[in-house]
């Protein structure tokens, strides 16, 4: 690394803790993130072209993976059983407005046909992305699709959960300095580490979130292992995680979707909404809190979404249960919808009618 890049991570370093410090004075949940992501946005719009290395953001993911299992136990499976009918048709009602959207974006030669529908998939964005690209679709208008959903979601669940009073209000300062147990955190993190190796090697999609994820949620079920994190080390996961976001909104990928920018945000916005007026619906339905129902069912990144959760004092077994559904859901369904997309988009084409795409490199 040279002196400029070293100068441009110490920067990036000290705006995101400002940022965060700012985020969580006003009473904003996650800071955490959102402090780091706003920053990171920043500095890649002005130029500034860091990347953040693949292994820390590997790290990142398996201790996010190690969060949401220990958020999950028997009881959270046992309720996804008796409601199973809720938990389905909210995976198929968010899935399908999604897909809708999707497939207007590409109708409308906004986006081409699997680009629009993989940038319109909520779920983990990483792994949105990385699929995309093995699936032939154009990851940088994917990534600049997803992640702008991500910070719009996180960005609307912090000013809702502020809005009701659902912030910790905890002193977020000793909070970090608060010791967590050493062995059960130096198992955790054994955990999170051997899963993402697992999940790598045998290339499964989101496999560093995933397989920590999964092992942690068979030991913490059976009662082997509490999953435990020391504050620090979930702080910088938080940070590693917006930090990914905000530096793919680099200068390139911005040009690049400039004409399609309008009607990615409408979509976006439309999303939201939809998301929203689904949450009040399972609020009723469940008698669980505005904000804890909005999480469950709001199409922002599973891994984001699990940091807001654990910011604010949530429901968080119903809105991980909710969101790894549904996540489960789109890495089945994902692919068959994609192609199928491609593949109308491919029949339109044909036909002669004038498009609206974007050119790649454009």
């Amino acid at each position: 690394m040279n002196a400029r890049a070293a100068g441009l991570w110490l920067a990036l370093l000290a705006a995101s803790a400002a940022g965060t410090a700012i985020l969580e004075w006003i009473g904003l949940s996650a800071g955490l993130l959102l402090g780091p992501m706003l920053a990171a946005i920043a500095f890649s719009a002005r130029g500034a072209a860091l990347r953040l290395p693949r292994p820390f953001f590997v790290g990142a993911q398996a201790v996010i993976g190690c969060l949401i299992a220990g958020t999950l136990d028997m009881g959270t499976f046992a309720r996804v059983v008796t409601q199973w009918p809720l938990f389905l048709g909210v995976t198929a009602a968010t899935l399908g407005a999604s897909s809708l959207l999707g497939y207007l974006l590409s109708r409308w030669r906004v986006l081409p046909g699997s680009t629009a529908i993989w940038g319109s998939m909520p779920g983990a964005a990483s792994a949105m992305v990385v699929m995309a690209d093995a699936f032939g679709a154009d990851a940088r208008l994917v990534a600049f699709m997803t992640y702008t959903r991500v910070v719009c979601v996180a960005g609307a669940a912090s000013i809702l959960a502020a809005a009701l009073g659902a912030h910790r209000g905890d002193d977020w300062l000793v909070t970090m300095l608060t010791p967590a147990p050493l062995i059960p955190s130096l198992a955790t993190l054994a955990v999170a580490g051997i899963g993402a190796f697992v999940g790598l090697k045998l290339r499964i999609p989101a496999g560093a979130l995933l397989v920590p994820m999964a092992a942690g949620i068979a030991l913490h079920a059976m009662g082997v292992l509490r999953m435990t994190l020391p504050e620090p080390v979930l702080a910088l996961s938080y940070a590693l995680v917006g930090w990914r976001i905000g530096l793919a909104f680099t200068r390139e990928t911005l040009a690049l979707a400039a004409k399609a920018l309008p009607r990615v945000l409408l979509s976006t916005f439309v999303l939201i909404g939809f998301s929203a007026a689904l949450s009040l619906v399972v609020a009723r339905l469940t008698g669980i809190d505005p904000v804890s129902a909005y999480l469950a069912v709001s199409p922002g990144g599973l891994d984001s979404v699990a940091i807001i959760a654990t910011s604010v004092p949530v429901d968080q077994p119903f809105v991980m249960a909710m969101q790894a559904l549904r996540f489960l859901a789109v890495l089945a369904l994902g692919p068959s919808l994609a192609r199928m997309a491609a593949g109308r988009f491919a029949r339109s084409t044909a036909t002669g009618a004038p498009s609206r795409t974007l050119p790649p490199g454009e």
